[in-house]
């Protein structure tokens, strides 16, 4: 099934994708599971709503010194719980320079990743009651009035309530790497481990 293009959208987040760039040793595959599960846990879906359909793209290039060069989209979706609205998450990773190495971690030598990920996400809702009213006589023609003066209320809550879990996203996803973050409130540990090793961190 191709990826519903959702033509009457507003972004939560000002227009501009979310970009979290990191450049150092980490291991990606474990990065990947955890933010899956992640979205999986706040319930989060593909658009066919099964667990191993979330990539829409994968594209890899390797350079003729086994560096490679990696792109990954994810689409995502939810329903807003009792209000006719629907969320979506896209995420597009690049990872870039891609190697492997190794760290000594507690004794252990770990092979890892090297390079470079630059992961943008965008996040917007959509007002589904729309299509609805569309085909119901005479009614459709006034859905900029049910926009301005039933659900203008409600979509402004929704809207909030989505910015505030994409704020969360955006914190796990930054705590995972060991990046600075600003936050109002003391931050308790993480359920997913980090496996990023920032060179400017030691532990």
């Amino acid at each position: 099934m191709p990826y519903k293009k959702v033509e009457k959208t507003e972004s939560v987040i000002g227009g501009n994708p979310i970009r979290i760039k990191f450049k150092d040793v980490f291991e990606f595959k474990p990065f990947y599971e955890s933010l899956h599960e992640w979205l999986m846990h706040y319930g989060w879906s593909d658009i066919e709503k099964e667990k191993d359909h979330w990539e829409t793209v994968y594209a890899e290039r390797i350079d003729r010194n086994g560096a490679k060069e990696i792109w990954i989209s994810w689409r995502t979706y939810k329903d807003a719980e009792g209000a006719p609205f629907r969320y979506y998450l896209d995420f597009n990773f690049h990872l870039l320079g891609l190697t492997s190495t190794e760290v000594v971690k507690e004794g252990m030598k770990l092979k890892v990743n090297k390079g470079e990920l630059e992961l943008h996400i965008n996040a917007v809702i959509e007002k589904t009651y729309e299509e609805g009213l569309k085909k119901i006589p005479f009614i459709g023609q006034f859905t900029e009035l049910f926009n301005k003066r039933v659900y203008r209320q409600e979509y402004e809550e929704r809207k909030k309530e989505f910015y505030q879990e994409v704020y969360v996203l955006q914190n796990f996803i930054k705590q995972w790497f060991k990046l600075k973050r600003y936050l109002p409130y003391e931050e308790t540990k993480s359920f997913f481990p980090s496996m990023a090793w920032p060179s400017h961190l030691k532990e």
